[in-house]
């Protein structure tokens, strides 16, 4: 298998650790808005992101494709002429066993076998097949919006395909 970026944790093993009531310092989701556009247009198309390995993706990773699709397609399209929706939500809490990182320290400190860990950040996890983005064109804007989500998939961790299909009914149903 190739490495791939963010291999530290994308992968997992084990369950996912979810219950916030008993995790204290969980940071916020970096994901301000999941549903972005005019959800009550009238669209031809849906661009989807669809996972093709399972594994987990950050929010900041989320964040950062949804970032780039909404700026190229408000510019393109305006904010009246697509409708863009995050399906995945960042549930599992990842922990990590900080470290000393300095020139040294490995003779100050060598860690604890299966610590536990500190919360630093939250993931989503996808299985293969799960849309990750939906992005509701009209016809004119369907090449636009195939570069935006190809853009934005290559900030996602996992690879990852672009599928094209009408649409069937309103976004909003």
């Amino acid at each position: 298998m190739p490495l791939r970026p963010a291999r530290c944790y994308t992968h997992f093993s084990g369950p996912p650790y979810t219950r916030k009531e008993y995790i204290p310092g969980i940071p916020q989701p970096k994901i301000t808005k999941f549903e972005m556009g005019n959800p009550k247009g009238e669209y031809q198309y849906v661009v989807k992101i669809v996972a093709e390995e399972g594994g987990q993706i950050r929010h900041n990773a989320l964040e950062s494709a949804r970032v780039m699709i909404n700026k190229r397609m408000s510019v393109v399209a305006g904010d009246l002429n697509y409708y863009l929706r995050v399906k995945k939500y960042p549930h599992h809490v990842i922990r990590e066993n900080k470290m000393m990182a300095f020139a040294g320290a490995d003779r100050l400190q060598d860690g604890m076998r299966l610590s536990f860990g500190k919360p630093i950040g939250l993931a989503a996890r996808v299985a293969p097949g799960d849309v990750i983005i939906e992005l509701f064109v009209r016809k004119e804007h369907l090449e636009e919006a195939k570069k935006s989500m190809k853009v934005a998939a290559s900030k996602l961790p996992l690879p990852s395909r672009i599928v094209i299909e009408p649409v069937e009914s309103r976004p909003g149903q």
